[in-house]
């Protein structure tokens, strides 16, 4: 896989986007010439064995993937809260499990301010009824933010969003950190956006 990213170089091709929620994950593709971003697929969220993680990077291999954006959940003030807090550690068990099954794939937390918002949105504008969002939202929201991160490579001709790398691990540990579930309030899923 060609990851390349050097100062004012992006890496180029297949990439993914991923929305995390304490249920699903949302993934979204985009082609090759890092044109179009679409709604791939929808995982439930298994915060206890990270087996979702696992899918994402299988979607990854299979793929041939460069690169991989998360969305980091902001509120409007650009605060990062619990959610924040999850989707960056989700980004790092996910650099982590790419680097275990040795994938030189960067992952990268882009700002999603909105995403849901938009995503619910433009289902509704499609004719989609709202009881059925729930089965795709997750990956729309996903292509949106993956959209977002292309485009602005392109603009920029530069890299966008945070480096995220794997968690350091001590030797005494073999397994994979866990995410922890939020105890505070958690802020309206319609303040969620996308910036970067």
């Amino acid at each position: 896989m060609n990851s390349s990213t050097n100062s004012g170089v992006y890496p180029q091709g297949i990439k993914l986007g991923v929305d995390v929620g304490t249920v699903r994950v949302g993934l979204a593709i985009c082609d090759p010439d890092e044109i179009l971003a679409t709604p791939f697929k929808t995982v439930g969220r298994d915060a206890k064995k990270n087996s979702d993680v696992r899918v994402v990077v299988k979607h990854a291999t299979e793929m041939r993937a460069v690169q991989i954006f998360v969305g980091l959940p902001r509120t409007m003030k650009g605060e990062e809260r619990s959610s924040a807090q999850m989707a960056t550690e989700y980004a790092e068990l996910l650099a982590g499990e790419l680097a275990r099954a040795g994938l030189d794939v960067p992952v990268n937390l882009v700002d999603e301010r909105l995403s849901t918002v938009t995503a619910h949105r433009n289902l509704h504008e499609a004719g989609m009824s709202s009881k059925n969002h729930r089965k795709v939202v997750d990956q729309v929201a996903a292509a949106g933010i993956l959209q977002h991160a292309i485009e602005m490579q392109q603009a920029r001709g530069t890299d966008v969003g945070r480096r995220v790398n794997a968690p350091a691990q001590s030797d005494t540990s073999r397994s994979a950190p866990t995410l922890q579930a939020s105890s505070g309030p958690e802020p309206d899923s319609s303040t969620r956006g996308l910036q970067l």
